[in-house]
């Protein structure tokens, strides 16, 4: 099994079902990317983060998918991406199912998914991209996280605990 070599990244030539896994996920990630930055960098709560940030949670979940299939052709060689894929998706879908009711918690798993699915990337791809092939393989794992995960602190102290709604009745309940 040798290599294919597209805009200066080799490519594993692992067959038909593993490049067209490849190619949706190229796609779906390019999406998920755009969209997730979008959504972070608009008002919360408002159409455009909504929306973008549905699209973000559902081109995850086909980057996700597609991961799986190329981890079961290459396992040995994806088995840490997949690891990582599992972290992103769980934080993701956790982030979504408490985007009413708990928005800090909501930002922390969004942000979280979106700071480990940048991770995956970098650990597979940063050795090819310029000036990232200069840095030490441990950058790739660490870098992410240095410049994201104070972004994501940030974003929990400035959203509040629980929705609105919710508050009142944790209030009235007790």
């Amino acid at each position: 099994m040798g290599d294919i070599e597209i805009l200066g990244i080799p490519i594993p030539d692992a067959g038909p079902v593993f490049l067209t896994a490849l190619t949706i996920h190229v796609a779906a990630g390019l999406t998920c990317v755009t969209c997730g930055a979008v959504a972070a960098l608009t008002r919360k709560g408002g159409r455009p983060h909504r929306r973008f940030g549905r699209a973000y949670f559902w081109s995850l979940l086909v980057v996700f998918v597609t991961l799986t299939v190329m981890s079961a052709i290459r396992w040995r060689e994806n088995v840490h991406l997949f690891a990582i894929g599992i972290l992103a998706f769980t934080a993701a879908l956790a982030g979504y199912l408490n985007r009413r009711r708990r928005p800090r918690f909501h930002a922390g798993g969004m942000g979280l998914s979106f700071v480990a699915m940048v991770t995956g990337f970098y650990v597979d791809n940063g050795p090819h991209l310029p000036l990232w092939n200069r840095l030490p393989e441990v950058a790739y794992w660490v870098l992410p996280g240095l410049v994201g995960l104070p972004l994501i602190a940030r974003a929990m102290r400035r959203s509040p605990a629980r929705a609105e709604g919710d508050q009142q009745e944790a209030t009235q309940g007790a």
